[in-house]
């Protein structure tokens, strides 16, 4: 099995959390936010049940890479929703370009993958997965000019 294509869900039978480990780059805010279902000390890491649902929504909806998402298990989930009709790109400091938005990424061999809500792009050079970030940033020392 590739890496890269790791997807793990945690339900609480309400909502389901989608997991895609090559996209995290580490920013501790699930954890450090709602510490009562993220703890990567523990396996399995995510815990559904800590939480109500709105919480859990709450702070799925601050993953900056967008590693972490969610859906409602009344709701048939989509492998590609409806495209968003703005997106944003943000520049973090000594971090990634985060881009917000739905799009489609083109590869140098033109393989197009479909990004939802949050993309993290690697700035720093050094990332094992580019282009996108795998938070090598903060160990290779990478610094905004």
């Amino acid at each position: 099995m590739d890496a890269n294509n790791i997807t793990k869900k945690y339900t609480n039978g309400d909502v389901t959390v989608v997991w895609k480990p090559a996209l995290c780059i580490h920013s501790k805010k699930c954890w450090t936010g709602l510490p009562e279902v993220f703890d990567p000390r523990v396996k399995p890491w995510v815990k559904p049940e800590g939480a109500t649902s709105d919480a859990i929504i709450a702070q799925v909806d601050q993953c900056p890479s967008g590693a972490l998402s969610w859906y409602m298990n009344n709701e048939a989930a989509q492998d590609t929703p409806p495209a968003t009709t703005n997106t944003r790109i943000e520049v973090t400091k000594n971090g990634p370009l985060l881009v917000h938005g739905d799009i489609i990424l083109k590869d140098k061999h033109g393989n197009e993958t479909v990004k939802q809500k949050t993309t993290a792009l690697c700035r720093c050079g050094q990332s094992g997965n580019k282009p996108f970030c795998d938070g090598t940033h903060r160990t290779c020392g990478f610094k905004d000019e």
